[in-house]
């Protein structure tokens, strides 16, 4: 009993990619996307011929800030899963782990974060992370959940799950990564409710919570720039991950390797083919591979 609890908690700090993308499809999920929208619009500042980068889930706003930028891809972390993106045209999206990305030093203009920065599990390194591969200047967007709102305590939405944060929290953790935070914003002021009658008075509770409770909102939306004046410690970072292919077969590959071994052949022979490992180190990326390139 005491095991599938602990499982049904751990399962419960994860946003699954299924349970995402049910969520936006459905009147709540569209009424939430509208909403952090407009606080998006209210400190999003257009950048031309910009290259974008959404880490986490973030294909709903990719679609209408992306338009004018000159690449846009959507990284998905691996505890999340991926999706193709998008339906039409080659596919723009890719599994990754959020403290290695594929990408060159200083190659992004602007990150957008949502469902990203609450469920890593690093989130120190995941912003360190960011700000290599962002360009001089360039803008780190954060969507995180409000640890005073009422959506963080409602597991029924995707804000629910992972870490809740409060605003003076995420301010800290971007100065501490090299970030410099500027404008912010809030959203998810109506009550995660989904009564038909609550829904449709959602307006009305967005326009009075942002006079009378922006304190208590659902998500607090920040942006920040990368800061280079100040010099980064270098450390030996290791990943603490290890992924590997679902279809290998590690049980019977070690029972094989142990009867070769009692047969009297040699550790060489008996040695298992090395594959490749995806997210372990991060290869050199030229104009000819197939990873993600600009």
């Amino acid at each position: 009993m005491q095991s599938t609890c602990f499982a049904d908690t751990v399962r419960a700090m994860y946003a699954d990619i299924v349970d995402l993308r049910a969520f936006y499809a459905s009147l709540l999920g569209r009424l939430a996307e509208r909403s952090i929208t407009m606080a998006l619009s209210k400190i999003w500042v257009q950048l031309p011929n910009e290259r974008l980068i959404g880490l986490g889930y973030t294909l709903p706003w990719l679609e209408r800030f992306g338009a004018d930028a000159e690449r846009v891809f959507a990284f998905m972390p691996a505890t999340q899963g991926a999706v193709r993106w998008p339906q039409a045209g080659p596919s723009a999206a890719a599994l990754v782990f959020d403290e290695e990305m594929p990408l060159f030093d200083s190659s992004i203009d602007r990150i957008l974060m949502v469902h990203a920065l609450e469920h890593a599990e690093n989130p120190r390194e995941t912003l360190m992370e960011a700000w290599r591969v962002l360009a001089p200047g360039g803008r780190l967007v954060v969507v995180v959940p409000n640890r005073r709102g009422m959506w963080a305590r409602f597991e029924h939405t995707p804000f629910g799950t992972g870490r809740p944060w409060s605003r003076g929290q995420i301010t800290a953790l971007l100065r501490e990564a090299n970030f410099t935070p500027a404008a912010s914003s809030e959203a998810l002021l109506f009550p995660p409710s989904n009564r038909r009658w609550m829904m449709r008075l959602h307006q009305i509770f967005e326009r009075a919570g942002r006079r009378l409770w922006p304190i208590f909102a659902g998500v607090i939306v920040i942006e920040a720039q990368k800061r280079l004046y100040q010099g980064l410690p270098v450390a030996q970072r290791a990943s603490r991950r290890v992924f590997v292919p679902v279809l290998s077969p590690h049980g019977a590959a070690g029972a094989a390797r142990g009867r070769l071994l009692r047969a009297g052949a040699s550790w060489s022979e008996a040695a298992p083919v090395r594959r490749p490992n995806f997210y372990g180190t991060r290869p050199p990326i030229s104009s000819s591979s197939k990873d993600v390139v600009w």
